[in-house]
């Protein structure tokens, strides 16, 4: 007997074929609203928490009538002992509306190493934009081993169990996730895009605590022209689309390349098909690709044009599986960067790589990023009212431009 999935997998299927977009769906179900992709940690001593609680907020881009969260130990080698889950919005300085989280019907839950879990639906309305703060009591001596290193969020640490206090009295701020890696909510929605990128996508350098990121920025454009899509964001900073992180031995880089993460086909199933009724794709990602080896990667992971370009389709047909739309967004120009990516070889591949993703008909739908925040005089560079110093990664500015360049015509028919 057929699956509920694979029948819904074939229908939208049928759906896309037909007219590039997953038909609106009428009936509420579950939707991803914010992510974090998880990683492993470099080599070294973890973060130790014990009797502490983790307070962390989550930016949403669409509302809900209930909640779930999803509580990741996914690179854990012992199981993970959470003594209180709580769920609150954010008010000012401190929060209101708290909820008690279960799962199974219980308030304490341990997630077994390698895994993650999903919370029971909670009772709390959430408009879209909202802070979601989801409080973690951790009362064992726990090492902190799944984490998503760069937040650009402040998430706070507490001493004891101190979840459902609406203030709190941080021991300690830190700018990542740890143990949190998906929010979703219940709603009369049409899906989830899930933007699968590096430290573009992630938020890189954006200004801490604004929600600059330019898929926040697109979920806001979702919010005012009515679309009702979540949007996942799944973007790691240092992430390649053909390789883990691999440095050399002795590199300085072996003290931060972990963070990294795996490569976009090897954590696809977990970040992108295990999203809440994902229905569209974004996918940026090649830069790391052309500019780590030599750098901190080894020379033997260079890549050509043809490499990125066969990387794409496996991505474009892993979503087509399972009726998701998929749409290619140009690599932006990185010409005078201070971290030693740019080469003329590297730019010739970037342009062979866009030009093949704008041309070539593979996506179903393109986003040029490129043109959207290159500098006329040098289409190579970066506008520098869109460069945040570093000549490869935009600021605030251009995270706009960002997601201004993206045509709203790829998404309404899911309004």
């Amino acid at each position: 007997m057929s699956t509920r999935r694979e029948i819904l997998a074939v229908a939208s299927g049928a759906a896309i074929a037909a007219t590039g977009h997953l038909p609106k769906k009428v009936k509420s179900d579950w939707f991803g609203t914010w992510s974090a992709a998880p990683t492993t940690i470099p080599p070294g001593d973890p973060l130790i928490l014990s009797d502490q609680t983790v307070r962390q907020v989550a930016h949403l881009s669409l509302g809900g009538d209930q909640v779930r969260l999803r509580l990741t130990n996914e690179f854990g080698e012992t199981p993970l002992r959470i003594g209180e889950v709580r769920a609150a919005l954010r008010k000012g300085t401190g929060t209101s509306n708290d909820r008690r989280v279960t799962f199974g019907g219980r308030g304490s839950v341990t997630v077994p190493a390698g895994t993650a879990l999903t919370s029971d639906p909670i009772a709390l309305p959430v408009p879209g934009g909202a802070d979601l703060v989801v409080s973690l009591h951790l009362p064992d001596r726990t090492p902190v081993t799944t984490v998503a290193a760069f937040a650009f969020q402040e998430n706070l640490i507490a001493a004891g169990n101190v979840t459902a206090s609406p203030h709190i009295e941080p021991t300690a701020t830190i700018t990542q996730y740890l143990f949190l890696s998906g929010v979703s909510v219940s709603t009369r929605g049409s899906g989830t895009v899930v933007t699968l990128g590096d430290s573009i996508t992630n938020g890189a350098n954006t200004e801490t605590n604004a929600n600059h990121r330019w898929p926040d920025l697109l979920a806001a454009r979702f919010r005012k022209a009515g679309i009702d899509l979540g949007v996942a964001n799944v973007g790691i900073s240092g992430n390649r689309l053909l390789h883990d992180p691999n440095p050399p031995a002795g590199d300085p880089a072996e003290e931060f390349a972990a963070w990294f993460g795996h490569s976009a086909p090897r954590r696809f199933d977990r970040d992108v098909l295990a999203q809440p009724g994902a229905s569209h794709l974004v996918v940026l990602l090649g830069v790391n690709d052309l500019g780590h080896p030599g750098t901190i990667a080894p020379l033997d992971e260079v890549v050509s044009a043809e490499d990125l370009i066969w990387g794409h389709r496996q991505l474009i047909t892993r979503a087509h599986q399972q009726g998701i739309t998929a749409i290619g967004a140009t690599i932006l120009p990185f010409k005078g960067d201070t971290l030693g990516f740019y080469t003329p070889e590297n730019a010739a591949k970037r342009q062979t790589l866009n030009r093949w993703i704008r041309t070539s008909g593979e996506y179903d739908g393109v986003i040029d990023f490129d043109r959207a925040v290159l500098d006329p005089a040098d289409p190579e560079r970066l506008a520098a009212a869109f460069d945040s110093g570093d000549h490869l990664h935009p600021n605030d500015a251009g995270m706009a431009a960002m997601a201004a360049a993206v045509p709203l015509k790829l998404f309404k028919k899911a309004a």
